[in-house]
């Protein structure tokens, strides 16, 4: 009895088979196509070869960039913009021939995480990535929570909280508003901020070696970072309050962010208190996939 998940992200598509204990019994990637019917027949290729690899399953589950219309059925919001418009979930199941789920890949991440990794033994999970993009997901009991909309943690198109004057208006997003928390914390925001700052180009990660090394821009542009972060967190823990928050994505890695977020997120929410542990995801680059595959229930169970 398995569970097989599917990450569909912007760069790659990855496939995984996993076992009652939530081990990785396979696991195969393949570069994303930007054309909607090739994307479908590269999953097809790797859900075959998966099952080859871990034995048959009956329903996969998909992490996906965006969203599912609640209205429509079809996939709204997804930076990968040539799944927008498209019934995918029933392009998936006429292509796979079996019963597919889909959920945002920020739910995803909380999901896999709430089950086996840094949130497990909590009960409210909010996870948000920050990679290439921002995105957030909230699970409740290890299962993901929609919301009415299907929008559910949407924090990296909420406005950047407490913008002082030179974050004021904010640049324009992709997703049609301006100042969003994906323009300030994703890993090319903070790359772009660097540069603003006087430093020359530079991938976020040799930005957060520059910034150990006494880079007085790199510096600066890290203490930005974590001041803008902690903005953000400080509304969802003032609105969600979550037991546990889980960040996965590029930018979880920086060490610097585990130490600083919660002196920083402490003067911002309305409490006398601020005890909520911030972890780094446990199963990295593995949560989507992984997810994915924990949205159904193992063959032969409700």
């Amino acid at each position: 009895m398995i569970r097989i998940g599917v990450d569909f992200g912007g760069s790659k598509i990855e496939a995984a088979a996993l076992d009652g204990t939530g081990k990785v019994l396979s696991r195969l990637r393949k570069p994303t196509p930007h054309d909607y019917q090739a994307a479908i027949g590269t999953v097809r290729a790797l859900v075959a070869e998966t099952e080859a690899a871990a034995g048959p399953c009956e329903r996969v589950g998909f992490a996906i960039p965006g969203s599912v219309s609640p209205r429509t059925g079809l996939i709204r919001n997804a930076n990968s913009t040539f799944l927008n418009g498209r019934p995918f979930a029933e392009d998936l199941e006429r292509a796979l021939g079996r019963p597919v789920r889909l959920a945002n890949d920020a739910n995803c991440l909380a999901v896999s995480e709430a089950a086996d990794g840094a949130g497990s033994g909590f009960g409210v999970v909010f996870a948000m990535i920050l990679g290439t993009g921002v995105g957030g997901g909230i699970a409740v009991g290890g299962r993901p929570v929609g919301g009415a909309n299907g929008v559910t943690g949407e924090v990296g198109h909420m406005p950047l909280p407490w913008p002082g004057p030179e974050e004021t208006p904010g640049p324009d997003c992709w997703c049609g508003l301006n100042g969003c928390m994906e323009l300030y914390v994703s890993g090319p925001a903070f790359e772009r901020d660097h540069h603003a700052l006087g430093g020359p180009p530079l991938k976020a990660d040799k930005v957060v070696q520059a910034a150990r090394a006494g880079g007085a821009a790199a510096g600066e542009a890290l203490a930005r970072y974590v001041d803008r972060l902690a903005r953000g967190l400080a509304v969802i823990v003032d609105v969600l309050d979550p037991d546990v928050i889980v960040l996965g994505g590029g930018m979880s890695n920086v060490d610097e962010l585990y130490e600083r977020l919660p002196a920083a997120i402490e003067p911002r929410i309305f409490s006398d208190l601020f005890e909520t542990p911030i972890r780094k995801a446990m199963h990295g680059d593995s949560s989507g996939v992984r997810g994915a595959a924990w949205l159904w229930p193992l063959e032969g169970t409700s």
